[in-house]
């Protein structure tokens, strides 16, 4: 799911590692704050094409120059965890509810003016974190390998046909994949203990034939490339194959699909506080909606918002609410089940 990238100024890890280990005084930290108004410094996970699509007009409305520092969500909140002492980050710019939820002593309450033109479902209402875009469950089809394989449904993917031939990353270090685990089993069995919904999981493991794909971007990218007919991926890269001509198609799986927010927000003793709420301001700005709707494969979440034509419009896919709340608390206990039931079918 994570991709590097270059567009403004790109912070690598280790340089700001260095810039993290200085242990400046209250006074510097203060001249920093003074000294930095033009600046911003946002530490974020997301595509080439949504950073592409974003900072340039950023920049060019307010005059604020972006730092980046690129790098997996888990692995970026880690990191401003360990700084939170002396924050480097101003903002983080990605990453699924769960994640903030459970960091949620390093962000600060920000609720944007433009929070109540998102869609309802979609608003602020943790108060620390907002969302921009969101990102559905669904299947990428090889249409050249899977032949007269009808492949429609998560109920199809038990076809004895596509034993071995299915790409799935691991939930215990995908999100993406996880997100998968959850859909599946509020699909299939209407919640997330229902014996329903994680008999079909076994049912799915058992034809999965013992693989694992290393990455979520491994899970997809197989697929376009001719290794395996399907994929339990998420929207983002999917339409994107489409759109760049590959053999492949995108399913919305018939028993419905979940779509879940990407988050954004302000780091707590941010030197940037201002421009930080300006960049959260932006991002669900009428502007920046359009620009992720028109120029990426992302799903923007204002109501007005405009959508490329290579995006299937909302109201004609199935579309099936998680309990955010529920998962966010239980992501430990049903990745534990997962990994047992793998294990135990695996053999």
């Amino acid at each position: 799911m994570r991709k590097w990238f270059k567009v403004s100024v790109i912070v690598t890890l280790l340089v700001g590692l260095l810039a993290a280990c200085g242990s400046p005084d209250s006074n510097t930290k203060g001249n920093e704050k003074a000294a930095g108004s033009n600046k911003l410094v946002v530490y974020t996970p997301n595509s080439e094409a949504m950073i592409n699509a974003l900072i340039p007009i950023f920049e060019k409305q307010t005059g604020i120059t972006v730092e980046l520092v690129s790098a997996g969500s888990g692995e970026l909140l880690k990191r401003i965890q360990s700084e939170k002492a002396n924050p480097y980050a101003d903002v983080m710019f990605g990453g699924a509810y769960a994640l903030y939820k459970e960091n949620a002593d390093i962000f600060q309450n920000y609720v944007s003016s433009n929070d109540s033109a998102l869609l309802e479902g979609h608003r602020n209402t943790s108060g620390f974190m907002t969302s921009y875009v969101s990102d559905g469950s669904v299947l990428l089809v090889n249409t050249k390998l899977a032949g007269d394989i009808p492949i429609n449904s998560y109920a199809d993917l038990l076809n004895p046909k596509l034993k071995g031939k299915i790409a799935m990353a691991d939930p215990a270090n995908s999100s993406s994949a996880f997100a998968q685990l959850t859909n599946m089993l509020k699909a299939m069995g209407g919640d997330y203990t229902s014996e329903a919904g994680w008999k079909y999981v076994g049912e799915l493991i058992k034809n999965l034939g013992g693989k694992v794909a290393g990455s979520s971007s491994k899970a997809h990218k197989s697929v376009a490339d001719g290794e395996y007919v399907v994929a339990l991926t998420y929207e983002d890269p999917s339409v994107s194959y489409v759109k760049d001509g590959a053999p492949v198609r995108v399913v919305y799986p018939s028993e419905g699909a979940v779509f879940l927010g990407a988050g954004a927000g302000v780091v707590k003793g941010a030197k940037h506080e201002d421009n930080a709420k300006k960049f959260i301001d932006f991002i669900i700005s009428k502007e920046g909606q359009d620009a992720l709707g028109q120029q990426t494969t992302n799903r923007p979440l204002r109501k007005d918002a405009q959508i490329g034509s290579f995006m299937k419009p909302i109201d004609q896919i199935k579309v099936i609410q998680e309990d955010t709340e529920y998962v966010g608390s239980h992501k430990k206990e049903i990745v534990e089940r997962y990994t047992t039931l793998f294990t135990s079918l695996s053999k």
